[in-house]
């Protein structure tokens, strides 16, 4: 059988008799901040390791609903509120900017046999679904991974809601990384 004549971007091929083999050099890590988001970085931290790849770790803090915001805008007034909104969104990036490197860090002192290269840190504000697919779009990751909790009763059927639509509606491989039970 004759090999297609290009291959997708990010693909190598080592002899023509073998298998196309995806070159993983870039890897978005998404975290939360929770338990599960964490025990997800050791399997980023193990693929970078392994494919010699670069990390970006990605934290998405949800923006206020619009109903919220037409509230508040409506009690204290837009100025006001934009002034308030603005002071405390840097400080808010910054401290969770401050929380990911010290996480980054922590992991990479508890891993020495398992060194990895941190490319980025990255907070962003709005949907955290939009702004990861757009992340991944903008920024021709290679792999993401991510965590997902389960709800409750139903852990077993569902992954959370924003890894699943991640999974649904992105184009690049995702790795989603549930706790152990």
């Amino acid at each position: 059988m004759q090999p297609p004549s290009g291959l997708p971007d990010g693909w190598r091929r080592h002899n023509p008799e073998e298998k196309m083999i995806p070159e993983i050099k870039k890897i978005l890590y998404t975290t939360d901040l929770s338990e599960n988001a964490r025990y997800a970085f050791g399997y980023a931290a193990s693929l970078a390791n392994r494919y010699d790849a670069g990390i970006t770790i990605f934290h998405v803090l949800e923006d206020i609903s619009p109903t919220s915001n037409s509230l508040v805008t409506n009690i204290i007034g837009k100025n006001k509120w934009e002034e308030l909104r603005g002071q405390n969104e840097n400080e808010v990036l910054a401290t969770i900017k401050s929380r990911l490197t010290k996480f980054c860090d922590d992991v990479q002192a508890e891993l020495p046999s398992c060194p990895f290269i941190t490319d980025n840190i990255k907070v962003k504000i709005g949907n955290p679904v939009d702004e990861i697919l757009l992340e991944i779009e903008n920024n021709g990751y290679d792999m993401v991974v991510m965590g997902a909790h389960g709800q409750g009763i139903l852990a077993d059927t569902l992954m959370g809601s924003v890894s699943r639509r991640v999974v649904r509606r992105c184009k690049t491989p995702v790795l989603v990384v549930r706790l152990p039970e």
